[in-house]
């Protein structure tokens, strides 16, 4: 009887705790916790990002086309179908891709973090994930799980470990690019959700952003294309409540929701930065050169002492700087990125 008891109380309390974890709001979380929560954020000052993807391997130039700013989105520039571009992943075989040096090429430029892109707008995931095949699994790099070791470096090296998820996905069959009549083309900036699709495209979302957060360990989910019109602020509260259930201690960038409205966690400013310091937290993100994925053509390389300058700058003014690679097709980092970056370490060192 006794037994029986115990057993009821241990329900009842596992029951009781379940629904208070449900009830916490963590979007009104008090100013302490969040300030302790991103302690290590303010702290770490600078960060590097990756670009990396199916893209990758193309360079920016596809069938002798390099039309297009942005190699990574090369499908959308150069208005290449999901079927057609999906068969790239046949020959995405970045073999010489090495967590180890990346993760010490960043200790090195003066790096305290680090996030990658782990699904771009193409859709392709670069983790084995259990609902989609259009992933690392299914491409001549089955066997080996490149965020897993990225994210066992940063652990073994001290750095903290992010991944970036767009919302828009190419590839998902919940969605098609809209199509712009006055111009008559694609608008790829811009997905159409499908008539009934959209609970089971989030549902996807949550599912694969849970494996990054228990898989992976996540302290960073960085979201991607807010801008889409059929993505709501409420769309975006329910999945910052949804994450930090998973993970109360993750931090979470404002696109999750909408930019222009949504300040938590951080704001990301582009290719640029503020004049002054701001109410909020913030990290501006910026290029190495002028291409986020890797591009052949794309010498607009940042000097040194540009780099050096805008870290000092974003500082000064109280944010983060997020700066960028785009490893090539095979893995590798290009030697102008790593030289730069190994530069500013050592003008970084000289302060100390």
């Amino acid at each position: 009887m006794q037994k029986k008891h115990a057993i009821l109380l241990m329900l009842l309390l596992l029951t009781t705790s379940g629904f208070a974890q449900e009830n916490v709001n963590y979007l009104e979380e008090s100013e302490a916790d969040f300030t302790k929560r991103m302690q290590w954020f303010t702290d770490a000052k600078y960060g590097m990002f990756i670009h990396f993807g199916l893209y990758s391997q193309l360079g920016g130039i596809y069938k002798g086309n390099d039309e297009g700013r942005y190699a990574e989105w090369i499908q959308g520039n150069q208005n290449i179908s999901s079927e057609e571009y999906a068969t790239l992943i046949n020959t995405w075989n970045p073999k010489d891709f090495d967590a180890d040096n990346i993760v010490k090429l960043a200790k090195k430029a003066g790096m305290k973090y680090l996030v990658i892109t782990t699904k771009h707008h193409e859709g392709f995931c670069l983790w084995d994930s259990e609902y989609t095949d259009f992933d690392i699994a299914e491409s001549p790099m089955k066997g080996r799980d490149l965020v897993k070791e990225l994210a066992d470096a940063c652990k073994k090296g001290g750095l903290h470990f992010g991944t970036y998820y767009s919302i828009i996905d190419w590839h998902h069959p919940s969605q098609t690019v809209e199509y712009n009549e006055e111009e008559k083309r694609k608008n790829w900036g811009l997905t159409t959700m499908k008539d009934g699709r959209k609970e089971e495209y989030v549902t996807y979302m949550k599912n694969q952003i849970k494996e990054l957060v228990e898989n992976y360990d996540s302290e960073i989910i960085w979201f991607d294309a807010d801008w889409t019109h059929w993505w709501t602020e409420e769309d975006g509260n329910d999945l910052y409540q949804y994450i930090r259930t998973l993970k109360p201690s993750v931090i979470i960038n404002n696109r999750v929701s909408k930019r222009d409205k949504f300040k938590k966690d951080f704001g990301t400013p582009e290719q640029f930065h503020p004049d002054s310091t701001l109410k909020h937290y913030w990290e501006a993100c910026y290029t190495m050169n002028d291409s986020w994925g890797f591009k052949i053509k794309d010498t607009a390389w940042k000097s040194p002492e540009v780099v050096y300058e805008k870290l000092k700058d974003i500082n000064r003014k109280g944010g983060n700087f997020l700066l960028n690679i785009g490893p090539d097709g095979d893995g590798n980092v290009p030697k102008e990125s790593a030289k730069i970056l190994k530069q500013v370490g050592k003008m970084l060192a000289k302060e100390e």
